[in-house]
C-alpha cells in the first residue's frame, strides 16, 4: 500500500506545483464563491441523495464490469476486462460529473450554463442534465468536430442547447475552450462554465475528479467480488483526463496495481500531429492553471491533432501531472491506426463499438495482454461508445 499520497489539492488548488488558480483577482473571487458552494452542498445529504438516486436511477449506475472473453483469445496473454462506462445514459462518463455541475449550478441559482465541447459527449451529457435540471445550456464546439460529429450535434440541439459554432484556430477542441471561457467572463456571476474535464482553475478539477471517481469505486468493488483480487494493471484514455482520474483515484493506493493512461499518438510522436501532451509536453499554465502544455520554444500553444476529437486537447489535467511526476502513473501513447484497428477489432470480436478516445485505451490493453502472463488481468476503462464516430469510421476506411 502506498503511504505517503497526500490528500490532495491543498488549499489553493494544487496538485504539486500544478492546478491553481492562475487567473484574473476578479475571475478568481468567482472561482472561489463555485468552490466555496461546492464545499458547502457536497456535504449535504439532500445534494448526495439526489445524486445518488439519479445516478442509479437515471445514469444506470452501477455500470457492469464485462470480461472480453474473446478479445482475450484472440490476443493472447492477459485476460482483459473492460468498465462499461459506454452503457450510461447519453453513452459515456460524462453525466457522471455533468450531473453533478448542474445540480450544483441550480443550488448557486445560476441562469445559464456554459461549455465547450470536442467529441460531443461532453455537451450531450451537460445538455441533458441541465434539460433535467431547467436551465438553459449553450454549447461551444468547433466546426471541424461538429462536421466530424453531426450525431451528437444533433443530439444537443434536440435536448435544447444552444449551439455556438467555433471558426477560430484549428476549430476544434482547445478554440472551442477558449470561445466557451470568453462567454462566461461576460457574466461569470450569474453563469456557470461548466468544463468538461478535470482541466482548468481551482475547483474543477478537483470537483469533476470527485464526481468521477464513481466509475473507480465501483470498478474495485467488482473486480474484487468477482475475481477475489485486484487487477494488475488499470488502464484508461487521458485528454484532458476524466474518466482516467475518475477510475484511477480509487486505485492509487494499491501499489500492485499498475495504472496507465493512454494519450494520442495522432499520426506519430515524430510529427506535429498530436496531442501527446505527457510524451512531449513541457511546464506551462493553460486555461488558467499550471500543467504540462505542448509548446513552442516561446511557450506558445501548439495546435494539436488526434482522430478522436475529445483527445485533442494540448494540455492535461494537473493531478495526472502529479502523479506522472512521482511515478504513481505511466503515460503511454497509442497512434490512429492502432486506435482504429482497436475500434474494429473490439466492434467485431465482442459486438461493442467504441469511442475512438476509448479506442486508445483498447488498444494498449491489446498490445500489451500479450507480453503478459494469463493469470494477470488488465482492467480497461471503455468511457464511451462509439455511435458518434461510426460514421466517421466507415468514411475512413470505406467500409
Amino acid at each position: 500500500m502506498v503511504q505517503s499520497l497526500p490528500e490532495m489539492p491543498d488549499k489553493a488548488g494544487y496538485f504539486g506545483e500544478y492546478g491553481g488558480q492562475i487567473i484574473p483577482p476578479e475571475l478568481k473571487a468567482v472561482m472561489d464563491k463555485i468552490s466555496d458552494a461546492y464545499e458547502e452542498v457536497r456535504k449535504t445529504q439532500a445534494f448526495q441523495d439526489e445524486l445518488q438516486e439519479l445516478y442509479a436511477y437515471y445514469v444506470g449506475r452501477p455500470s457492469p464490469v464485462y470480461y472480453a472473453r474473446r478479445l482475450t483469445e484472440r490476443q493472447g496473454g492477459a485476460r482483459i476486462f473492460l468498465k462499461r462506462e459506454d452503457l450510461n445514459h447519453t453513452g459515456a462518463h460524462k453525466i457522471n460529473h455533468c450531473l453533478g455541475q448542474a445540480l450544483l449550478a441550480r443550488f448557486m441559482g445560476k441562469t445559464k450554463v456554459l461549455a465547450e465541447t470536442g467529441a460531443g459527449q461532453h455537451g450531450v451529457a451537460l445538455a441533458t442534465a441541465c434539460a433535467l435540471v431547467g436551465i438553459p445550456c449553450e454549447i461551444h464546439m468547433g466546426v471541424v468536430d461538429m462536421k466530424k460529429e453531426r450525431p451528437n450535434v444533433t443530439k444537443m440541439q434536440i435536448l435544447g442547447a444552444t449551439m455556438v459554432p467555433v471558426t477560430r484556430g484549428t476549430q476544434t477542441l482547445k478554440d472551442a475552450v477558449d470561445s466557451a471561457f470568453d462567454e462566461y467572463i461576460k457574466d461569470p456571476v450569474n453563469f456557470l462554465y461548466a468544463i468538461g474535464s478535470a482541466v482548468g482553475p481551482h475547483p474543477f478539477p478537483k470537483m469533476v475528479r470527485d464526481f468521477q471517481s464513481i466509475i473507480g469505486k465501483e470498478a474495485r468493488e467488482q473486480f474484487l467480488a468477482r475475481e477475489k483480487r485486484l487487477p494488475d494493471m488499470v488502464v484508461a484514455c487521458v485528454g484532458g483526463g476524466s474518466n482516467a482520474i475518475g477510475m484511477f483515484t480509487e486505485f492509487l493506493p494499491d501499489e500492485a496495481v499498475r495504472l496507465v493512461g493512454v494519450e494520442p499518438a495522432g499520426k506519430g510522436l515524430d510529427t506535429p500531429d498530436n496531442a501527446a501532451t505527457m510524451s512531449l509536453g513541457r511546464k506551462g499554465v493553460l486555461h488558467g492553471y499550471r500543467c504540462y502544455a505542448l509548446q513552442d520554444e516561446n511557450g506558445n500553444t501548439l495546435p494539436v491533432y488526434s482522430i478522436a476529437s475529445g483527445l485533442d486537447y494540448p494540455g492535461v489535467g494537473p493531478q495526472h501531472c502529479y502523479l506522472r511526476d512521482i511515478g504513481r502513473v505511466q503515460y503511454e501513447a497509442v497512434t490512429d491506426d492502432e486506435c482504429l484497428d482497436a475500434f474494429l477489432t473490439l466492434s467485431r470480436v465482442e459486438g461493442i463499438i467504441p469511442a475512438l478516445e476509448s479506442a486508445h485505451a483498447v488498444a494498449y490493453a491489446m498490445k500489451v495482454a500479450k507480453e503478459m502472463d494469463p493469470d494477470k488481468a488488465i482492467l480497461v476503462n471503455l468511457s464511451g461508445r462509439g455511435d458518434k464516430d461510426a460514421d466517421f469510421v466507415a468514411g475512413k476506411l470505406a467500409l
